[in-house]
Formats: C-alpha cells, sequence, structure tokens
C-alpha cells in the first residue's frame, strides 16, 4: 500500500516543475509508505510523479516506484493491490515479455502495452493509479471498482494535479483550501460527500469505477469502467444448498486472493458472524496460528464483544490480541483524526478502527477486514423494516395522497417536522425511494433549519435526492436487477461503502502504515451475491438469512445467529463529561464566527440527545478550523473544553 502524487503541466509554457515542491506533497503522505520513496521528472520537466512506498510485495530495491517499462516511454504511480498478478504475469510470459521484479505493478504497465486501456477488465483487487504514456502525451487515473483505495484530483492554471490525499494537493501553492458549499449540503445528509465532491471546493475525488483521462491539450474525460448492474445476470432458479455452496467457494477463493503477501498478514476480529466466518475460512488456508485484533471499551461492557472474539480465536487456535479504550483516546486522537481524513467522515468508528490498527501495526503489516457483507446480504435491521414499509407504500399508493399529506401537516404543526419519521414520510409524498443509503444522517427539514440563514436561502427548494436521483434512475432502468434490497445495495455500494465505510478503512489504516483488505467486496463476490435472487437472500426475512446459512458450516450455531451488536462506540455516554463539553463548545464557536449553522438549532440538536448528527456537526467544525481556516484543532478543543456551558 503506498501514497502516489503527481503533476501534470499541459500548457508548454507553463514553467518546469519543482522537485522539492513534489517531494514536499509526496512527504506530507509519508504514513501512508515509510518504507522507500522515488520521483520521476520527465526530460522536458512537465510531468513529475512521486510515490511513498510500504513495502508488501517483493521487498527488493526492484520494487521501487515510479515505474516504467524498458523503453521509458511508460511510467506509473501504483497504489494497492493485484491479487491476480502471478496469473496475469504468467499469461504476458506467454507471450514473450520478461520482467525485471517480482511486483504487482510492472505486470500493471506490461498490462497496459499489451491490452492498453481494456486491461481493466483483466484486474482483481484494490487499486488507484496513474499512467503517463509518453507516447500519446496523456495521463490515465484510475480507481478500483468497489473504491477501495481513494484518488483525488484538481486543476490550477497549466497544471493537472493528483494524490491520494488532498493534503498532498494542498500543498501546491496554487491550491487554497476553500469550502464547497453544495459539498456540505450533501455532507449533512450522507455524513461524507459524494464522489466527485470533496467538501473542498474544486478538489475532486474519482468516481469508484472509473478512469480519467488528461489529454495532452489538459482537457478531461471522465469515463465508468464498471457498474455492478451491468455486470450482474441473475442466476437461474437453484436450490438453496447450491447458493450456499457458491457463496462458500467464491468467498474462500476470495479470502485466499487476499492472503497473497510478502510480510506477515492477520484479521480484525469483533466476534460477529463477517469476521468470524472470515478467520475460519483464513484458518483453514494456512498451516500458521492466524493474527487477530479486537477492540472493545474500558468501562462500557455492554459494548464490547470481547467475549465472542476470544472464543472463536481459540475454536480456530488463533494468537489473539485485543485492546481497550475510553473517552480519553477519543479526546487525544482528535487533532490526528482531522488531519488523516483530510476530509471529515462523520462516522464514530474512526476512533476505534485507529486503536485496533495501531494494535494490529504492533505485529502486522497487512489485515483483513470484514466490510460489506451486511450490505450485500441484508444485514441490517432497519433495512427489514424500510423493505416492508417500501412495500407498503406501493402497495397503497393509491389511496395514500390525502393520508400522507394530512401526516406531514400533523407532524408539521406538533413541532415533528425535523424527525426521521417526517422525512420519509416526505419521501413517500414525493415519490421517492425510502431509502437513500446507510448513512442517511440529517433530515432534510432539519438540515434546512441547522444551516445559517445566507446558507438557507442558497438551498431553498434544493434536496440531497439530486445525489440519490440518478442513481435510482439508472437502477430502474435495470429490469433484470429489481427489488427494495437490490436498490438498498446499490445504494450502499454507489455511496456509503466507496465513500464512507472504505473511506474510513483507508483513512484510519493507513494513518498507522497498516494494509486493509476487504474480501467480502472481492468483485468477484460481489457480483455472485448480487445475481442471487432476492426471495433466496432474504428467505425467512431475518437480517443475511442466506449468508449465515451459509456460516453455519463454518461456525457454531449461537456465534451465528447471536443478535447483532455492530461495531460502534458508546458516544451517548462519553458526552456525559468532557467530550460533552468539547462538542458543544466547539461548535457554539465555530457557529459564532461563521455563517455555516444557526447556533439556536444547533443547541436544540445537542440538547435532544441526537449523538449522530452532533458528531457530524462536530467533525465539520473542527475540519473547518484545520483546513480552512487555519487553526490547530487541539486548540480549538483546549480552548472550548475551558468555556462554561452557555444556553
Amino acid at each position: 500500500m503506498c501514497g502516489i502524487v503527481g503533476i501534470f503541466s499541459w500548457k508548454s509554457t507553463s514553467p518546469g516543475i519543482d522537485v522539492p515542491l513534489l517531494e514536499g506533497m509526496r512527504d506530507a503522505m509519508v504514513h501512508r509508505g515509510p518504507d522507500d520513496a522515488g520521483v520521476f521528472i520527465s526530460a522536458d520537466r512537465r510531468v513529475a510523479l512521486g510515490h511513498r512506498r510500504l513495502a508488501i510485495i517483493d521487498l527488493s530495491p526492484a520494487g521501487r516506484q515510479p515505474m516504467s517499462d524498458e523503453s521509458g516511454k511508460i511510467w506509473i504511480v501504483y497504489n494497492g493491490e493485484l491479487y491476480n498478478f502471478r496469473q496475469l504475469r504468467t499469461e504476458l510470459e506467454r507471450k514473450g515479455y520478461r520482467f525485471r521484479s517480482d511486483t504487482d505493478t510492472e505486470v500493471l504497465i506490461l498490462l497496459y502495452k499489451e491490452h492498453g486501456k481494456a486491461m481493466l477488465h483483466k484486474l482483481r483487487g484494490m487499486f488507484a493509479f496513474a499512467i503517463w504514456d509518453e507516447r500519446t502525451g496523456e495521463l490515465w487515473l484510475v480507481r478500483d471498482r468497489i473504491g477501495i483505495k481513494p484518488l483525488y484530483y484538481t486543476s490550477v492554471p497549466g497544471s493537472f494535479l493528483f494524490a491520494s490525499e488532498i493534503k498532498a494537493l494542498v500543498k501546491h501553492p496554487q491550491v487554497s483550501p476553500a469550502l464547497d458549499p453544495t459539498a456540505f449540503y450533501h455532507y449533512l445528509s450522507f455524513r461524507t460527500t459524494p464522489a466527485p465532491m470533496t467538501l473542498f471546493k474544486d478538489i475532486c475525488k474519482l468516481p469508484a469505477g472509473h478512469a480519467l483521462l488528461v489529454g495532452a491539450d489538459g482537457q478531461l474525460k471522465l469515463e465508468e469502467y464498471w457498474d455492478v448492474l451491468d455486470a450482474v445476470t441473475p442466476l437461474p432458479a437453484k436450490s438453496e444448498d447450491e447458493y450456499i455452496e457458491a457463496i462458500l467457494a467464491t468467498l474462500r477463493d476470495a479470502v485466499q486472493c487476499h492472503m497473497v503477501s510478502d510480510v506477515p498478514i492477520g484479521v480484525f476480529l469483533s466476534g460477529g458472524v463477517d469476521s468470524s466466518a472470515n478467520l475460519a475460512l483464513f484458518s483453514q488456508l494456512t498451516s500458521q496460528p492466524v493474527q487477530t485484533f479486537s477492540i472493545g471499551y474500558a468501562k462500557e461492557a455492554r459494548y464490547n464483544e470481547f467475549e465472542y472474539a476470544r472464543r472463536v480465536a481459540m475454536m480456530f487456535q488463533a494468537d489473539y490480541h485485543e485492546l481497550r479504550i475510553g473517552p480519553e483516546e477519543l479526546l487525544s486522537f482528535l487533532d490526528e483524526m482531522v488531519f488523516h481524513q483530510d476530509e471529515p467522515l462523520a462516522d464514530q468508528v474512526c476512533v476505534p478502527l485507529y486503536y485496533v490498527a495501531a494494535l494490529a501495526r504492533r505485529h502486522v503489516t497487512v489485515c483483513q477486514v470484514g466490510e460489506g457483507s451486511d450490505e450485500l446480504f441484508g444485514g441490517y435491521d432497519y433495512w427489514r423494516r424500510l423493505r416492508r414499509l417500501q412495500r407498503f407504500n406501493r402497495l397503497m399508493d393509491g389511496v395514500l395522497g390525502p393520508i400522507r399529506m394530512a401526516g406531514l401537516w400533523a407532524m408539521a404543526k406538533t413541532g415533528h417536522s425535523t424527525t426521521k419519521h417526517y422525512e420519509l414520510l416526505r419521501r413517500s409524498a414525493a415519490r421517492e425511494p425510502l431509502f437513500w443509503g446507510g448513512a442517511d444522517a440529517v433530515p432534510e427539514a432539519l438540515k434546512h433549519r441547522l444551516l445559517g440563514r445566507r446558507w438557507n436561502g442558497m438551498f431553498r427548494g434544493y434536496s440531497s435526492y439530486e445525489v440519490i436521483r440518478p442513481l435510482y434512475e439508472r437502477f430502474r432502468e435495470k429490469e433484470a436487477l429489481q427489488g427494495d434490497l437490490a436498490w438498498m445495495t446499490y445504494v450502499d455500494l454507489k455511496l456509503r461503502l466507496p465513500e464512507l465505510l472504505l473511506m474510513r478503512v483507508d483513512k484510519m489504516t493507513m494513518a498507522i502504515s497498516l494494509e486493509a483488505r476487504v474480501p467480502f467486496l472481492d468483485h468477484q463476490f460481489v457480483e455472485l451475491v448480487m445475481s442471487i435472487p432476492e426471495s433466496s437472500k432474504i428467505g425467512t426475512g431475518q437480517p443475511k438469512y442466506l449468508f449465515k446459512r451459509a456460516a453455519e458450516r463454518l461456525l457454531p450455531h449461537d456465534v451465528v445467529y447471536r443478535r447483532k451488536q455492530g461495531f460502534a462506540i458508546p458516544l451517548h455516554e462519553w458526552s456525559a463529561g468532557a467530550i460533552k463539553t468539547a462538542i458543544r463548545e466547539t461548535l457554539y464557536d465555530f457557529c459564532r464566527r461563521t455563517a455555516a449553522l444557526d447556533w439556536e438549532n444547533v443547541a436544540a440538536v445537542l440538547e435532544g440527545g441526537r449523538d449522530t448528527i452532533a458528531w457530524t456537526l462536530f467533525n465539520f467544525a473542527l475540519w473547518h478550523a484545520h483546513w480552512i481556516e487555519g487553526r490547530a484543532v487541539g486548540r480549538v478543543l483546549s480552548l472550548a473544553s475551558g468555556w462554561p456551558n452557555r444556553t
């Protein structure tokens, strides 16, 4: 895993690229690659590529990047892992290609020489890379199908810039950090910004499954090369046992592929069915004890899953490691969190994720994690409730019109227009899908109250359905893949997974120089699961019915069917002390010095105990202080925690 950066001065009158500038941008990401660093500068000084290396495959100097083909005409900087690189290497060797290293990076270069841009359809892995082709004068950027690895870009007069992290881009003197108001509006809805937006004005992130071609004249051409709707053909009717066998075989293959490494590798283990199944398959594929890592809390025992994690680890004779944290660790980490996130990821799990990554890094360099299973198999109980509500909504659509309007009027009249229930009724009345993603945070009516007066006027009549609409229209066009569960999985594959859950995994693990891999999101496994009829996945209606039936063949019944606990932090309990003061006073000071939020309505959210929304606002205020205002987050927090509470 690595950090990549580049500058392409497409305008011939632009001054030559400054090497110390590129190195400074590159080394802003030293945590992504502490093992090595490299730079390529073209002969005309119009193209510069930089790389920070975390050595995983071929630890020798032969793996140094930027890397070129033998002619020196094609150069690559690459972040990720290509799990089928040995198979692809064999195919290339049969065609006469010769290799100078044992890396997957060199496989990518020669695949490009052989197949051009069609190479993308041969790749199995997680990746973000850039290829400079001197023959055509073009720069080509690619992000993997699911969006496991991030890639950001921006343009300044005469030049195009890209990097694995935004902090590298803002090191460029022509990039001035500024807030994008529309991205902020959508951030409040989704707890992250939907691609290609970021909270930084004029800085974009490459969407999952997309490639960006920068022409010799600086023109940008964005193309989508993979969408699960296009990749899936529903399977013919099979028995439940046949589906289970296909799931286990494909997942076992994915876990094995994700084990490729020349450094130690382990597993994050919560004790839930996903991580336990991952460990079960991993242990079948190795003769060595698997290193496992678990996180919990020092005083809030009801949030902990150590009992199950220890039991599963013992069952598979794994080496078990655990860590407990408290509110002190949260407060002490906030400064680093804001720095490493680049833009706020309003998911409290960033905190324990960072600490379990730090625990793992003491023992291994790579870890497998369990993201994706819940989204593929419908693992959330509220998904089941929303499916039922959506089904009722369709069945009664012809007679619900007056009832909807009466309900909206009554809830508004009684002061409930800012609740989630009102928002669902509003969507129903507007003929919008009820489900907007698993990170659905601030209802539209509440959002308009929270925004400051000037900002509220800017977005009068606007809704985050503008993000959902093109996804829903595209989904509805795919007649072969319909159903409420399929829609829920699709929208999360396009939004919540790549831009929140996987982004938090990337940012928090790479902050500690640990590579994280997600076998449940291997694209072949995703395509298989999406091709199984919804009725078979839902079965009796229990969340993750079909996956749990498959997991019965790997794990004890009570591990498979215990109540889902989820990976959460005791924010409500922790918010009774210093954290509550820090959140309240930071937001008060932010509202006092900016026009973005209205303090009176922010205070109502805090007093109402709406912890998820409070955390979303708090993350934004800290980000704004650090990245836009240039204020030290530690200083902001120390001032806030010393102030008296305000009403």
